[in-house]
């Protein structure tokens, strides 16, 4: 476990009226939970853009129907066969799949597998989860 370090932090009362906002409509239990939450955050947006190794899950709807969709989509994924963890394939409607790739490694790649996969004619949305690989942010 590591070492806990308490500091003093000064901000305006209407800042910290909105933070406390906040932190009760997220459910916070104080707000050390939730300033350590914001940090990590940033510490994860540090490391995508700096485009070292991270971990996350791209999902996208598609329709099943579309021509050849399905071939583009698995012939993406084998160019990028490295990155992808596992994927999951789902069956909303008739119509509708719905896809959940997870993924690790260099944040640009994971990008690109992102946008190649959104590009597909038939993919109706497509967004990107992104975590770090869990080395630099606890």
């Amino acid at each position: 476990m590591s070492e806990l370090v308490r500091f003093g932090v000064s901000l305006e009362k209407s800042l910290l009226d909105k933070f406390d906002r906040l932190i009760r409509e997220r459910r916070y239990t104080n707000r050390s939970e939730a300033l350590r939450d914001l940090i990590r955050q940033e510490l994860v947006k540090k490391t995508w853009s700096e485009d070292l190794e991270v971990a996350g899950a791209i999902t996208f709807i598609f329709d099943h129907h579309q021509r050849d969709l399905l071939n583009r989509i698995t012939d993406i994924q084998h160019d990028y066969q490295k990155l992808i963890i596992s994927t999951q394939h789902v069956h909303l409607d008739h119509d509708n799949c719905l896809e959940i790739v997870a993924v690790r490694g260099k944040a640009g790649r994971i990008q690109d597998l992102t946008d190649s996969l959104k590009a597909i004619r038939g993919v109706r949305h497509c967004s990107l989860s992104m975590s770090s690989a869990g080395k630099d942010v606890r």
